[in-house]
């Protein structure tokens, strides 16, 4: 099975074309070639198939081969692919999720798409919607007890469900611990992505983040986009920000006339090779 390793500032998936034909049993396959000791190595398996719907659908696992509903850093990865590899001459694309479909618009020098710009839709804040079990109509610095300690929690969906919190020195905190702990929390029934996250100023945060299904990560599109929602929610930020992950910088900005968030970020491809496993 030939395959290309890509990543988006840092979080980085196997991407297999599926446009002319399935992948079969591919939450075992996402284990396996996840694996960074035995398998290819990566944050999980994103594939590019045929949409009834957009220009292309895009199904995607987790390294622990569960099926994730999208990847904000995976979709600007796929945008590069498809213009790269010939699959279209377009440069505003819609691709389909289990999130719903995204518009992409892809940023071409020499022949090769440098960055994407992915709208990423509204971030949903109704609890139920998340999913969570916290009360209220929104989730906005809740506090939650976990190990010993009181974190304050501002619950976004982006198609996906996040739980940010805003912490002094995200460079040293235990994210390994408390991430595993929060996402397992009997408050999110689906689980739930974490996102820690350092003020540096209104136009600038730093964030580190634990991925349910995979651990931590050098970075998440549709974490930056609800760490930026969270922001503003708790007045550190006036709705478009630089984003400071592991992995790089992410460009957010919250659109509230039109209830959107746009993320504008590189994507690259790492190499391309043929995965042989059993």
């Amino acid at each position: 099975m030939k395959f290309t390793k890509m990543h988006g500032a840092g979080n980085d998936y196997v991407y297999v074309d599926c446009t002319k034909g399935e992948v079969a049993n591919p939450n075992e396959l996402s284990k396996k070639i996840s694996d960074r000791r035995f398998g290819v190595g990566s944050d999980g398996l994103v594939l590019i198939c045929k949409s009834s719907v957009a220009d292309f659908r895009m199904r995607m696992f987790n390294a622990d081969g569960s099926e994730a509903q999208m990847c904000g850093n995976a979709t600007r990865c796929i945008g590069k692919y498809v213009f790269d590899k010939g699959l279209t001459t377009k440069t505003e694309l819609t691709l389909e999720t289990l999130a719903g479909v995204k518009r992409l618009s892809l940023f071409v020098d020499s022949g090769k798409v440098r960055k994407v710009t992915v709208d990423m839709g509204a971030p949903e804040l109704r609890p139920a919607k998340i999913p969570t079990l916290f009360a209220g109509e929104r989730v906005v610095a809740a506090p939650l007890e976990v190990g010993g300690k009181v974190f304050s929690i501002t619950c976004v969906s982006m198609g996906n469900p996040h739980a940010v919190t805003f912490v002094e020195d995200v460079k040293s905190f235990d994210v390994h611990h408390f991430g595993k702990l929060i996402e397992n929390h009997a408050l999110f029934p689906e689980k739930v992505n974490v996102e820690f996250v350092e003020p540096l100023s209104a136009t600038e945060l730093r964030m580190r983040v634990w991925e349910r299904g995979s651990g931590e990560t050098w970075a998440c599109g549709t974490g930056a986009c609800a760490t930026l929602v969270a922001a503003t929610l708790n007045n550190l930020s006036h709705g478009k920000a630089t984003i400071h992950l592991l992995g790089g910088d992410l460009e957010v900005e919250w659109d509230k006339n039109a209830n959107l968030i746009y993320m504008t970020g590189e994507a690259e491809t790492v190499f391309e090779g043929e995965f042989c496993g059993n």
